[in-house]
């Protein structure tokens, strides 16, 4: 894992700087929407330029001069700078095409609400309309019951009798008002479908919409926060745009700082195997060179002979101390 660590650093940097570079440059496309092809090259040949300047000035920072590191590292942080106004660009076309489809189904949902208060309107008045109705219909029909003549004749017995006239007129001004609480029973029943109707198909507009589960979560945080909606996605492009290019540029100068440490650890390894087998080979020389001594030190038995030496080679002894001297200084070390 710690060798890949690095290249998975690297591999994250490019492709933020990638993504960066997308939207950085169709949003530039936007702004300048005339000459979109032109913008969309001269953008890309920006952001590879910036990529490999901060890389440059990582590497060969004391190597150049110091106008060199004034004018790239100024040219780096303008071209940062550009990449977070093409990249607010396409975020913000971005949420105005969808503001507008939320404005084009905030009115159809406003329409069908004035739609609904009209029909609303009218089931108030016929509900009140059948209200009289059904109350006229009730006192036709008492006085249909009630409509007798009561008298005593000359015997004493009370008499009564139905006024034929009056029935008449009863009974006719009952079929009227019965007809007409029937045609308002359907006319209530009618207005009251519609009002449903376009409750539900308003319900299903503001609940089952793309622009409303894209919209949805934007609402939420400007009603908690009491700010409005284009406010919030200001602070949230703003917060998006300080972190996505200065980020990537800050992995990969991390990724060419690690990958550079890397390197230079393998040299030190690599001194230290050569530093260790020259000292062997230095040991395995000495080792040859160097006779088996008897009990004094300054008599030296040469190998492959059995002449004894009661004086010591100067030369030899002069190599093993300087070889002592070396290989303690090595071990202090």
């Amino acid at each position: 894992m710690a060798k890949r660590f690095p290249y998975i650093v690297l591999a994250a940097a490019f492709s933020l700087a990638a993504s960066a570079a997308y939207y950085s440059v169709f949003g530039l496309s936007k702004l300048f929407a005339s000459q979109a092809t032109a913008v969309i090259i001269l953008a890309s040949t920006l952001e590879i330029s910036k990529l490999i300047s901060a890389s440059y000035l990582h590497r060969y920072w004391q190597q150049i001069s110091r106008l060199m590191r004034v004018y790239l590292t100024t040219a780096v942080i303008i071209l940062m700078l550009i990449t977070s106004m093409g990249i607010y660009g396409f975020l913000a076309s971005s949420y105005q095409d969808t503001s507008n489809r939320l404005q084009n189904l905030e009115s159809v949902v406003t329409n069908l609400k004035t739609k609904q208060s009209r029909f609303q309107t009218q089931l108030d008045a016929v509900s009140i309309e059948k209200q009289t109705v059904d109350k006229n219909v009730t006192q036709l029909t008492q006085a249909l019951s009630n409509n007798q003549i009561r008298y005593t004749d000359r015997n004493g017995n009370e008499i009564v009798k139905t006024d034929a006239g009056n029935r008449k007129t009863y009974e006719k001004q009952l079929d009227v008002s019965i007809q007409r609480l029937d045609n308002l029973s359907k006319r209530e029943i009618a207005l009251t479908d519609s009002v449903t109707a376009v409750d539900l198909k308003i319900t299903s507009l503001q609940t089952t919409s793309d622009v409303a589960a894209e919209i949805g979560p934007l609402k939420y945080i400007a009603k908690i926060t009491n700010k409005s909606m284009d406010t919030v996605v200001n602070w949230l492009i703003l917060m998006v745009i300080i972190v996505f290019d200065p980020l990537a540029i800050i992995l990969l100068i991390s990724a060419n700082k690690i990958l550079h440490n890397k390197k230079i650890i393998q040299l030190q390894d690599e001194s230290s195997l050569q530093a260790e087998q020259l000292e062997a080979t230095e040991e395995s020389q000495a080792e040859r060179i160097k006779a088996p001594t008897r009990a004094s030190d300054n008599e030296i038995v040469l190998p492959r002979s059995n002449v004894e030496i009661t004086s010591p080679n100067s030369e030899i002894l002069s190599y093993r101390n300087k070889f002592r001297t070396e290989r303690e200084k090595k071990h202090k070390k």
